[in-house]
């Protein structure tokens, strides 16, 4: 029997609504690593305590990562990621609304769990809209979304911040996200969803317990925790660091920090096109090769003596941790059957949201602990970013299965 096929514009909608719905919790994310400079101020906040605030996020989304994947898989995606999309939202609102640091603490720790499901029911979408051949490469244009809102949200968020507030800056995102929420459910109906005939699935089954058997799954996971401690570091407190030590004023802080997520949003992508075809079957080699040069960026970023290196070096960071983003976020797709899917993804992005959560509580207390010196927090992030280079090591990718649906069964067993 013939795969049933959704048509292109409206697959190629709902991957651009997807990629929207990144862009936005990116936006949130980034108008509280901005806006984190004046609510230190409002709220009196040690480096220690901001690190605290920034983390309550991480706590929550991490906590999310599994429940929403298994959700994700035994409801669909349509419900978990409309969901969510409204849950955050409804948080970002009362973000702007935090009356004291607990308030504030709690809020954003809710809005974890609201977002955290977005993850895995995204990529799960991804497998119910697009056919297998298909998946990798949407996989990787949806992800790199992630360094696309890095561009886009400090050119929207600091300005906003500046003219606004960064109270009314949480009210008109969270406002935006309900919008979208109503798009996804309106796209992501059932006559757009299974583009591939449920016996063609069948024949691949296997439950998440025999994923979490497979040491791909774990290695992709420490690998993730040490991609998403590096940037979640980096976007934590280059904006504290910009300002305080280099001696930038806030606009300008901005606008220059834009500057590294564009490089990383080219690096995900073209990333995502070598392990296509030049880099095939060879994923570890650049894992590890890129883990390499984000450690000696991130060495030099530090010890930069301008604020153009140091962003020159951020960037090199940024470039290069994209293609070890298009490895973890596509071999799932090549390896695992579908209706694991969401489960898989929530179980890599939890190792991934544990290194997020920790990256800013303890870059904080080390830069207090060190009397503002910030050379010690990038050390930590850089010993992490060394943890992911053994993950990668282990890494045994196959190509994807040229012998039908029997060597994509064999994938599981052989790897």
């Amino acid at each position: 029997m013939k795969n049933e096929q959704v048509p292109n514009k409206k697959s190629h909608i709902i991957l651009s609504l997807l990629f929207l719905g990144w862009c936005l919790s990116y936006l949130d994310r980034m108008a509280m690593n901005v806006g984190i400079v004046e609510i230190a101020k409002d709220f009196n906040l040690s480096p220690s305590v901001m690190g605290v605030v920034l983390s309550s996020f991480f706590a929550g989304y991490a906590l999310m990562q599994l429940p929403g994947g298994w959700l994700a898989d035994k409801f669909g995606s349509r419900k978990v990621i409309v969901i969510s999309i409204v849950l955050w939202s409804l948080f970002t609102v009362f973000t702007g609304m935090a009356w004291s640091l607990m308030s504030m603490i709690i809020i954003r720790f809710m809005f974890g769990l609201g977002e955290g499901g977005y993850p895995a029911a995204s990529s799960k979408a991804i497998a119910d809209v697009f056919p297998k051949k298909e998946r990798t490469s949407a996989q990787t244009i949806m992800m790199s979304s992630n360094s696309l809102g890095g561009v886009i949200a400090p050119l929207i968020a600091t300005p906003l911040l500046v003219w606004i507030g960064w109270q009314n800056l949480f009210f008109a995102i969270g406002i935006l996200g309900l919008f979208v929420a109503a798009l996804l459910w309106h796209y992501l109906s059932p006559q757009n969803m299974q583009v591939e005939l449920v016996e063609e699935e069948t024949v691949q089954k296997a439950s998440f317990k025999d994923v979490l058997k497979i040491p791909t799954s774990w290695q992709l996971a420490i690998m993730w925790f040490g991609v998403s401690t590096v940037i979640w570091g980096l976007i934590s407190w280059m904006p504290p660091y910009l300002v305080d030590v280099r001696g930038l004023d806030l606009m300008s802080m901005g606008m220059l920090t834009s500057i590294p997520a564009l490089a990383g949003a080219i690096g995900v992508i073209v990333g995502g096109q070598l392990i296509k075809s030049l880099l095939m079957g060879k994923e570890k080699y650049l894992a590890i090769i890129s883990f390499i040069i984000m450690i000696g960026s991130l060495y030099l970023l530090f010890n930069a003596p301008s604020v153009t290196l140091v962003i020159i070096y951020q960037s090199i960071c940024m470039l290069f941790h994209g293609p070890i983003v298009a490895i973890i976020f596509s071999l799932p797709h090549k390896l695992f059957s579908k209706n694991v899917i969401g489960s898989t993804f929530g179980m890599i992005n939890l190792g991934g949201m544990i290194g997020a959560f920790l990256a800013p509580m303890v870059m904080g207390y080390l830069i207090e602990v060190f009397d503002g010196i910030y050379a010690s927090a990038f050390l930590y992030i850089i010993a992490c970013a060394v943890l992911g280079i053994i993950a990668a090591a282990g890494l045994k990718p196959n190509r994807p299965a040229s012998g039908g649906r029997k060597q994509e069964a064999q994938n599981l067993e052989t790897i």
